[in-house]
């Protein structure tokens, strides 16, 4: 029976944790695996800059450090940011997926060109340094963002019918004008647009989160787990450092 743990970006409550696991349903899974969500203790309250990237990492990372002692057979980062994911794989041994580069990868198994569906405009520097960062800029056909102000907490419950045909509108702007063959969706957020948007467009759509378990699954299936030449582990870790940190700043609201 799998484990996989699943961070949450954000400090949700129990409701927008529920929101986020509603991801679930959109991909079959083995009957054995278990989803453990857990939001993180400390965020930034955006994406959209450096300073929030460093804060994101660190808040995601406090929140996994500990999962293979914990048991978790492999671990799931709930943002197309894949913020924390590098510093995990370099203390963790298992799996650790970013649904970012995960979704792009495999967009690039089912066309030649792929394009990002963002949210809005002040998020399109993040897109853009994760697929340079990632050596995607000649697969990438374009990131266009369909400008409706994200709500990370309640994601689109109560605007289906004002948003998803702006989705889709701009989504057929990447196909017929950008050159795309596969649509990544540019948030875990956006999944319960997922079925609406496929169902419409003319070319495949990556629905980055429910890929992500499904690609754990598969990692633990074939025994793989990344690679420790790629991501060296520290001389030394300061896990209690990071919980000091964390514990100090959630304390602090912030």
């Amino acid at each position: 029976m799998p484990r996989i743990l699943v961070i949450n970006p954000f400090p949700l409550d129990e409701a927008g944790v529920a929101r986020r696991a509603a991801q679930s349903g959109h991909v079959a899974l083995d009957p054995g695996t278990e989803l453990v969500y857990r939001p993180v203790r400390f965020s930034s309250v955006s994406f959209m800059s450096p300073h929030d990237w460093l804060l994101m990492d660190l808040g995601v990372y406090e929140a996994g450090l500990t999962a293979e002692q914990e048991g978790f057979d492999a671990v799931v980062i709930d943002t197309m940011s894949d913020s924390g994911m590098a510093a995990l794989r370099s203390v963790l041994s298992i799996p650790v997926i970013g649904p970012g580069k995960a979704s792009m990868l495999y967009a690039l198994t089912l066309g030649a060109r792929f394009s990002v569906l963002a949210q809005w405009k002040p998020a399109l520097p993040r897109y853009r340094k994760v697929i340079r960062d990632y050596g995607f800029d000649r697969q990438c056909a374009s990131v266009r963002s369909f400008d409706v102000e994200p709500d990370f907490v309640n994601l689109t419950e109560g605007k289906e019918d004002r948003t998803f045909p702006i989705m889709l509108e701009v989504a057929m702007r990447c196909v017929e004008e950008d050159g795309a063959d596969v649509i990544c969706l540019g948030s875990t957020t956006m999944h319960q647009a997922a079925e609406y948007l496929a169902e419409r467009l003319p070319v495949p759509l990556v629905n980055p989160g429910p890929l992500s378990y499904k690609l754990a699954e598969t990692f633990l299936a074939a025994g793989l787990s990344h690679s420790r030449k790629a991501y060296a582990a520290p001389l030394v870790r300061r896990d209690e450092l990071v919980h000091d940190i964390v514990a100090a700043a959630s304390g602090a609201g912030t």
